[in-house]
């Protein structure tokens, strides 16, 4: 690196690297020490959870409305073989996330259908013969992630998800050959350069979309650029302070982003619908290249894909499943357990799937623990009173209510600052074009 390092270089290089640094990261974490329920699992093999996610599983913003498939994919090793069962008209998706979180490919229920269905999954540079009936799906990156979700309605219906997950498997086509995985950090590396020293190594081995090199490049003077010893091993005095300066401002601003960012908002509601929509370049099996899922803004887009990293890693286009998060109530007052809420949803949302409102913890964004082992509401959630309309009003609080109706359906909160997200599975045209509105969380 040069000898003048600017803290504000290093701080756009924080936004600029998180995604990956995050994503690969929890990469790791998934093959060597699972996630949650989900069982560590070598590259190029799933990794199934057996129950619905629960606090325990410890994985920013995961759902309680699906059981989850894993699969960390390694194409160093060659093209690898998908198969997928006949689901019989089940939800399910998987959903494929390239190394700088761009969702490049989905396969299931709306993407390509039910039935049973053969895919090829080949690295980016990859030449080679398809098997007959098989699809192929291109990596941008040689490592990247399978993210499945399968929709259980309970305990009972977990055997059945659980031989459609068996029923689900990779094959590489070289069985002999062994997955490179992921660039080790210098181990003398100290933990406060870490990150840079991650994003040094990561980006060059799984390089950016062409658009985005340029402004990769921009960060040489930082030492992103180096290749060989690491430039973060004994950096000097000087050099050390501006890149904790911009390690820190770059952290600072993430956060605001998290709060603020270029989301609309409505009654209260950031619509992530476009959070996602980051990825300009890669599109395979059941993406929509529409100019409508894209982020047009350079800068914005930048912002946006770390925001969505560190808020709900692996999230779905808005297309597939459409969230809405709020912190604030009706007065504009950040959501509190000392408080007590509701959220009246009438009409409920049109979804051509299901849809769900789950609890999350402030500022981990984990699910909640509470006496009642609920961790969402929503239109599967057994028990609930709705409405003679259909309608139905969802009490929010961290002391259980004392009326039956409002008990029935109780969503419960932490004792502090809590953040809930909405999650509308297949939303119909009206979800997306802003027709249908979710009113304000009133605080009572």
């Amino acid at each position: 690196m040069t000898s003048q390092v600017s803290p504000d270089v290093a701080a756009h290089a924080y936004l600029y690297g998180f995604p990956l640094v995050f994503d690969l990261e929890q990469v790791q974490r998934a093959v060597h020490e699972g996630i949650g329920s989900n069982p560590a699992a070598p590259f190029n093999t799933f990794s199934h959870a057996r129950t619905l996610a629960g606090p325990a599983d410890t994985f920013v913003s995961i759902n309680n409305d699906t059981v989850y498939s894993m699969a960390q994919l390694d194409l160093s090793v060659g093209p690898v073989a998908l198969h997928v069962p006949d689901t019989a008209g089940r939800y399910y998706v998987l959903q494929f996330i390239d190394a700088w979180t761009d969702n490049f490919a989905y396969v299931g229920h709306r993407a390509t259908g039910t039935g049973a269905g053969d895919f090829l999954l080949v690295p980016p540079d990859w030449d080679g013969t398809v098997p007959a009936g098989s699809t192929v799906i291109r990596f941008p990156t040689r490592v990247a992630s399978i993210l499945g979700r399968w929709a259980c309605s309970g305990a009972d219906d977990l055997p059945a998800v659980h031989a459609l997950q068996d029923a689900t498997t990779l094959t590489p086509l070289d069985s002999a050959a062994e997955p490179s995985g992921l660039p080790s950090p210098d181990p003398a590396v100290g933990a406060n350069l870490l990150f840079f020293e991650k994003l040094r190594l990561w980006s060059q081995a799984f390089p950016p979309a062409d658009r985005d090199r340029e402004l990769q490049d921009s960060f040489a003077s930082i030492g992103i650029g180096d290749v060989g010893a690491s430039p973060y091993v004994s950096p000097d005095v000087e050099t050390a302070s501006a890149l904790y300066t911009g390690l820190a401002a770059g952290e600072k601003e993430l956060d605001s982003v998290l709060l603020h960012g270029a989301s609309l908002e409505s009654n209260g509601w950031k619509l992530t619908f476009h959070a996602f929509d980051y990825n300009l370049d890669f599109f395979e099996v059941g993406t929509l290249d529409d100019p409508r899922f894209k982020i047009a803004d350079p800068k914005v887009r930048i912002l946006e894909r770390a925001g969505a990293a560190k808020g709900g890693l692996w999230g779905n286009h808005a297309y597939e499943a459409a969230y809405l998060v709020t912190y604030v109530d009706d007065q504009g007052r950040r959501l509190n357990g000392a408080n007590t809420y509701t959220l009246r949803l009438d009409p409920t949302p049109p979804v051509g799937a299901f849809w769900s409102l789950t609890m999350y913890s402030m500022p981990d964004f984990f699910l909640v623990a509470n006496p009642i082992d609920r961790y969402s509401v929503g239109d599967r959630t057994p028990g609930t009173v709705l409405e003679d309309s259909g309608a139905i009003t969802i009490t929010i609080s961290h002391t259980a209510p004392t009326d039956p109706v409002a008990f029935a359906n109780w969503l419960p909160a932490p004792a502090g600052d809590f953040r809930p997200i909405l999650r509308m599975y297949e939303p119909a045209p009206s979800v997306l074009d802003g027709t249908y509105a979710v009113p304000a969380i009133t605080r009572t």
